[in-house]
């Protein structure tokens, strides 16, 4: 009894040193894993053909001729740098859509995705648009949940909605959505998983495009590290993103939409 009394407090310690060295890598690994790669920082500056601007948790990238419409205006992922969607902005920008990425509080985390102070931000941004002005919704992982529940509420001049990454919806039904929607997943996503996301098609209008890319996983859809739980690739980043970015191109020039299946190894 004594032996054990004694040895107590030496298991405790190491269950404590156990639970501080796994938290701590964990954290390091996060703040690595979410932090925007060099590609999206240069990104995330104007240049000669786009000029991006960063005010009170949103950023604006317009390109230098006339603006098209419609504005794409997009949620990043929770806990990710917002720059880290920055090429996705900039390369819609250069082809003459105006973009506008709308940052979470604090990052997604400690309620942040579901704030009033994201909600306001949110209206301010839908109000400063032009009163004609159409606007499409996206976003990636966390970003795409509050895309739906925006859409959801179906606010005017919608006219379009790109969810990337995600099992969503599944909180809202959108089956009767009537502009166009694209869903563009991976399918080696360790984060929306391929089997939860055909669940829940069935709140998505009959009309959805559907562009899975295959070997592509949840990280590779922004611009930063490997994400916790993922799985990894079996396509190039850089093919997976350029796939995710002609599907939002196409939905914006208001492309035919149709069920398609997309191969980075098909030509």
């Amino acid at each position: 009894m004594a032996r054990s009394r004694r040895l107590w407090p030496i298991v405790q310690r190491v269950w404590i040193t156990l639970g501080l060295t796994a938290t701590l890598v964990f954290v390091t690994w996060s703040l690595i894993a979410y932090r925007a790669n060099p590609e999206a920082r240069r990104a995330a500056v104007s240049d000669s053909t786009v000029t991006v601007l960063h005010t009170e948790g949103v950023w604006r990238f317009e390109g230098a001729g006339p603006a098209k419409e419609p504005t794409l205006v997009f949620f990043p992922g929770a806990l990710v740098d917002p720059r880290a969607y920055a090429p996705l902005a900039k390369a819609v920008a250069g082809e003459g859509f105006r973009v506008v990425i709308v940052e979470f509080p604090r990052r997604g985390v400690f309620g942040g995705a579901g704030s009033p102070e994201l909600r306001n931000r949110i209206d301010s941004v839908l109000s400063s648009l032009d009163d004609s002005g159409d606007f499409v919704l996206a976003g990636h992982s966390k970003g795409a949940v509050v895309a739906s529940t925006v859409a959801c509420s179906n606010p005017p001049n919608l006219s379009g909605l790109v969810l990337i990454g995600t099992t969503h919806p599944r909180d809202v039904d959108l089956s009767n959505l009537s502009v166009p929607v694209t869903k563009i997943a991976g399918t080696r996503d360790g984060l929306a998983r391929p089997a939860d996301v055909r669940q829940n098609a069935r709140l998505l209008p009959p009309h959805t495009r559907w562009i899975w890319v295959e070997g592509g996983n949840h990280s590779q859809f922004g611009w930063h590290g490997f994400q916790p739980m993922d799985r990894r690739a079996e396509v190039d980043a850089a093919e997976q993103r350029t796939l995710m970015i002609d599907g939002v191109l196409d939905l914006l020039r208001d492309s035919r939409q149709e069920t398609v299946h997309v191969s980075a190894y098909y030509k």
